[in-house]
């Protein structure tokens, strides 16, 4: 993919990305109701699917818990159940619930490539899972082809279409993904460009009520222990297996990012240049492996794609 194809939302204000915020989980009983009743659905129906509608179900879950607390937590500051809250809740994948639900209009409409560029990555997508990936045979090639295809198909293009129609309709949806191959560090990386939904989630729930006690370093390990939790929970334990290796992965970044923000760092230019960048892109990819073990390419999503017809 070229540059233009990668990095066309360059260019989209960072304000939502720059900032934490400050969300607090709802402590009423009806606001722990609808988790209650996802895991009850979702522990009843384990055992009669097979592992990638586990993988599915778990992350559905897991994502409706966190998309109400965010929503629970606007609608407490007055701001009513609206046709836009129906918007937020059910057709956007960001967890920046205020910026989405404020009433005052976003003024800067897509342009034409901008939409041709997201169409193009939503394509690209669908040619490695229905195209490529059936050529590829049945193991982790055909896998990693097909997970890849996955990435480009949401989070790079479908996801990017949603936000430039709600931008469209005046809404603020800022794109989920910021250009990460450009990330000159990884606190930028990880801080400003991939994945913003779920980054504005995590630090906002616990990120910064683990700094005020326990410091800016431990509560970085932490919260990236904790989003490994989280990715265990839909990739470890639908595979039943690798346990532990998605935490180790997010415990590197969470050491990683430490190390470059230290004196030693510094020195060494790793938050900065081509040499912040060389660490950035090393720091993510190489051990992606961890993040994604065999056992769950070859027994979850290689299913999932013979289900879907990609791979016969």
């Amino acid at each position: 993919m070229n540059d233009q194809l990668m990095c066309s939302q360059a260019r989209i204000p960072m304000e939502t990305s720059n900032r934490i915020i400050h969300q607090r989980v709802d402590q009423s009983a009806d606001g722990w109701l609808l988790p209650v009743i996802l895991i009850v659905l979702t522990l009843s129906s384990w055992s009669l699917m097979p592992a990638w509608g586990r993988m599915w179900l778990m992350a559905v879950s897991i994502f409706s818990c966190f998309k109400w607390w965010t929503w629970r937590h606007v609608k407490e500051d007055q701001i009513p159940f609206t046709a836009r809250s129906f918007y937020y809740l059910f057709l956007w994948p960001g967890m920046d619930a205020r910026s989405f639900l404020n009433p005052k209009p976003w003024k800067e409409p897509p342009t034409l490539t901008a939409w041709g560029v997201a169409l193009a990555k939503t394509l690209f997508g669908a040619v490695l899972i229905w195209g490529v990936a059936r050529f590829a045979g049945h193991g982790l090639l055909a896998g990693w082809i097909g997970m890849i295809g996955m990435i480009f198909l949401l989070h790079f293009g479908l996801f990017d279409v949603l936000s430039l129609f709600w931008r469209s309709q005046g809404i603020r949806a800022v794109p989920l993904m910021q250009c990460p191959i450009a990330a000159p560090t990884l606190s930028d990386f990880w801080g400003k460009r991939w994945n913003v939904g779920f980054r504005d989630l995590v630090f906002g729930l616990f990120f910064v009520q683990v700094a005020r006690r326990f410091g800016a370093n431990s509560a970085t390990v932490l919260t990236f222990l904790f989003s490994g939790l989280i990715h265990e929970l839909a990739i470890t334990v639908p595979a039943g297996s690798g346990y532990g290796l998605p935490s180790l992965y997010f415990g590197l970044q969470g050491g990683a990012l430490i190390i470059e923000r230290s004196q030693v760092g510094v020195r060494m230019g790793l938050g900065k240049g081509w040499r912040g960048h060389a660490y950035t892109l090393a720091i993510v990819t190489l051990p992606v492996f961890a993040l994604f073990p065999p056992v769950f390419v070859l027994h979850v999503m290689i299913p999932f794609f013979q289900a879907i017809k990609s791979i016969s």
